[in-house]
């Protein structure tokens, strides 16, 4: 039987429980001191088990409420797809206890936008022409006509392989002068994967709203510089998902203790310089280059990695409960169980 709780779309600037009232999404808002969490009623489900497109669908909902709510003037802070909380106390925990990390949020992106762009080539054929006239290629293509009844497939193969690494580099040089152009009026970027070897470069870009135009007129002019060569595509204003999207994690005990252990930590109290000090006697012994002959270290290496990481959230849990030591008892990791946290 499913269970009825909120889910959680975003933290936004305000105490007011008014003005969302009216939307035609459901939504409503549940306050804390001069914060506020955007919420609907609804079902608890798994969103980890969902096929793609219901999750595409479900996606599309989550930032329709996100930016209907920046749309009103508002500074709204994204909550990770797919949060939820058993009752209106567990959202007004989830705001006390990431209040200081919510407010400096808010200080970054006080009239900030995030504008994404995609740049892809505008005719791939002739960018991989533009490729094959790098000298070395040529040289090669000249020496295998030379000789074509000897061209085995190897020699094909490595004809690809020195394309591909051609291409990469033009590309690479093309976002240099594109980021390059842009960094002066933004305060930051972030890259996102490229979807398929048609596209030349896709990334964030956070600037002030002041700004937006001349954003713009920067990739018009870059659209002039590029012509013919490249296609340019802006997606925005958005709030800021690519570079403040909180996450409420809810940590296992079971998985705490695992790592505390895999470090070899057996004390039931320690701080966050125990955690360094375990980690980096551990990395010692066991890091992959300083075994070169035992296959298993680097796995080995990737859970004491993992261990570190869960035990520095743990940390951040438990300074976020203004409590500077982690206690290693069940009863006691309750009550720092939930980390709010910006997502990787």
């Amino acid at each position: 039987m499913e269970k009825t709780g909120k889910y959680i779309y975003g933290i936004m600037n305000s105490n007011s429980e008014l003005q969302i009232k009216d939307f035609d999404l459901g939504v409503y808002a549940i306050s804390y001191q001069d914060i506020s969490a955007v919420v609907s009623d609804s079902d608890i489900v798994d969103y980890t088990c969902m096929p793609k497109d219901a999750l595409a669908r479900l996606l599309v909902e989550h930032q329709k409420v996100v930016e209907r709510i920046m749309g009103l003037e508002y500074t709204i802070i994204p909550v990770r797809l797919g949060t939820f909380v058993m009752d209106e106390a567990e959202v007004r925990g989830i705001l006390s206890k990431g209040y200081g990390l919510i407010k400096e949020i808010f200080q970054k992106i006080d009239h900030r936008i995030e504008i994404d762009l995609v740049c892809t080539w505008s005719d791939f054929t002739s960018a991989i022409k533009e490729a094959g006239e790098e000298k070395e290629i040529k040289e090669w293509k000249e020496k295998l006509l030379a000789n074509p009844e000897r061209v085995t497939v190897d020699d094909q193969m490595k004809i690809g392989v020195m394309l591909e690494k051609a291409l990469d580099e033009i590309r690479k040089r093309y976002v240099f002068r594109i980021q390059d152009t842009l960094k002066v009026i933004s305060d930051d970027n972030k890259q996102h994967e490229l979807m398929d070897d048609k596209m030349v470069l896709n990334s964030a870009f956070l600037i002030d709203k002041v700004r937006q135009k001349e954003f713009y007129t920067k990739i018009e002019d870059l659209n002039d510089e590029f012509a013919e060569k490249l296609n340019f595509r802006c997606v925005g204003p958005l709030p800021t998902y690519s570079f403040y999207t909180l996450e409420v994690k809810n940590m296992q005990f079971n998985e705490v203790d695992w790592a505390r252990k895999r470090l070899g930590i057996l004390n039931d109290s320690i701080n966050k310089d125990d955690i360094k000090k375990a980690y980096r006697a551990q990395a010692r012994t066991w890091h992959p280059d300083k075994n070169l002959d035992k296959s298993e270290m680097e796995k080995e290496f990737d859970e004491i990695r993992k261990s570190y990481n869960i035990l520095l959230d743990f940390a951040q849990a438990c300074e976020q409960a203004n409590q500077e030591s982690l206690i290693f008892n069940e009863d006691e990791f309750k009550k720092n169980a939930v980390l709010i946290k910006v997502r990787d």
